[in-house]
């Protein structure tokens, strides 16, 4: 008996990274049912198929939350610079359908924040300053990005706080000394650069600095069918890389 293969329909397919994962989902042996841009018929789309991935803009997540979850078709959401009340509507929606949520869909990517809360939680912040640094192409509009925002996060709980506590960004002027426990962050923009994630731990006598470089897109559309792939079949819930890679 021959299974039928996953169905996977694609929002955002005329961008560039709608592009990328339509070439990425046939090599797998799942097939696409279709896409459409921002403003397609998403409802028709995701009866036709048995997950939708999902990389737009945040304006759109609000209501693609609600009509997924009416249509009980799962959702891999790679959209960043989400709002409170945008990830107030994913988690109404994971109440219903399994939804994977990654700032990032890099492997290399997410070993990296699993070792920043590690170190995190080994060096105390009263003797190691934490500072994010990232880099991103000219066209991208939101800063700091979503994958920097993951590493705040990562490193806030690696120490055990909330990262909106002691968050510090775009510094400017005379700012005074460096808060003790702040995590700082630098956002560069230019060129074509895909993405450039580093956090850096200073003591007086020593820095530690993971970095991650990502040299090509399709390392992100290639994350996102494994988790697409992965998710089929998952009970409703909120997922994200950490499951997929048992970190």
């Amino acid at each position: 008996m021959t299974s039928t293969p996953p169905r996977v329909g694609i929002v955002g397919i005329t961008g560039r990274m709608g592009k990328l994962l339509a070439d990425a989902v046939p090599p797998t042996g799942a097939i696409v049912t279709g896409g459409i841009g921002r403003t397609g018929d998403l409802a028709t789309l995701a009866a036709q198929s048995d997950i939708i991935i999902d990389f737009t803009a945040a304006a759109t997540v609000q209501r693609h939350a609600t009509i997924l979850a009416d249509q009980k078709t799962a959702w891999v959401l790679g959209t960043t610079g989400l709002t409170l009340d945008d990830e107030a509507a994913v988690n109404a929606a994971s109440a219903l359908i399994p939804v994977f949520q990654a700032a990032n869909f890099a492997p290399g990517v997410n070993l990296v924040l699993a070792l920043a809360e590690r170190l995190a939680a080994a060096l105390a912040p009263e003797s190691h300053d934490a500072e994010i640094l990232e880099m991103h192409h000219r066209q991208k509009i939101d800063a700091p990005s979503g994958t920097a925002i993951a590493l705040g996060h990562a490193i806030a709980r690696g120490r055990r706080v909330d990262l909106a506590s002691v968050m510090q960004s775009g510094r400017d002027g005379h700012t005074g000394p460096r808060a003790t426990g702040a995590i700082g962050f630098a956002a560069l923009r230019g060129g074509q650069i895909v993405g450039s994630h580093s956090a850096l731990f200073t003591s007086a006598t020593e820095q530690i600095t993971l970095t991650h470089h990502a040299l090509d897109r399709r390392i992100f559309a290639d994350g996102a069918v494994r988790a697409a792939l992965w998710l089929i079949g998952k009970p409703p819930g909120r997922y994200t890389m950490r499951d997929l890679l048992d970190l």
